[in-house]
């Protein structure tokens, strides 16, 4: 899990530096870091299982898909804390 989330987060910040063309610690930043980041961890995720089903393997992706929320929700926090640093 922690290997989907991490480059998400990490991406999800960097996203936020490109959108709000600071590298500035700010509260709005911040946001948009966490919600970068949780989005681009659900699309990692989501991505892994909807793969897994289209091989034909969909047992693997039935016990894939509860993973997908706590990856985006780690992807944010990582974004979260990432940002907090200039």
């Amino acid at each position: 899990m922690i290997d989907k989330a991490l480059p998400a987060g990490l991406a999800g910040e960097k996203l936020s530096r490109t959108i709000t063309g600071t590298s500035e610690v700010s509260a709005g930043r911040s946001a948009i870091a966490t919600g970068s980041g949780a989005g681009l961890g659900y699309l990692v995720a989501s991505g892994a299982a909807i793969g897994l089903e289209a091989v034909g393997l969909t047992a693997a992706a039935t016990v894939a898909a509860p993973v997908i929320a706590p990856v985006a929700l780690l992807a944010g926090g990582i974004a979260l804390v990432r940002s907090l640093f200039d």
